[in-house]
């Protein structure tokens, strides 16, 4: 649970859902294998493919000092028909 940061809900990601893909920003030392391991388990589903990219990172300003945003990756998770993850709780 760690490594997954949480999903991406933008309007690209939304249509995205239409073909069975789901996006999550996780932590940019993991890979393909850990992350599919995790939510094939996690969410009881099967992945037929997964892509992952790095963000550009942005710069932040707080007073005289200049910094920049936390770096993570994005996964794009494709999978298999008849699976589907809930990204809102029913409560």
């Amino acid at each position: 649970m760690d490594k997954i940061g949480y999903p991406v809900l933008t309007e690209k990601t939304i249509r995205l859902l239409e073909r069975n893909q789901y996006s999550f920003d996780v932590d940019v030392r993991s890979d393909k294998t850990e992350i599919k391991k995790w939510i094939e388990s996690f969410f009881d589903v099967q992945i037929r493919g997964m892509n992952s990219h790095r963000l550009p990172r942005k710069k932040k300003r707080m007073g005289a000092v200049t910094g920049y945003t936390v770096r993570y990756k994005r996964m794009i998770v494709t999978l298999k028909l008849g699976y589907s993850i809930p990204l809102f709780s029913s409560k």
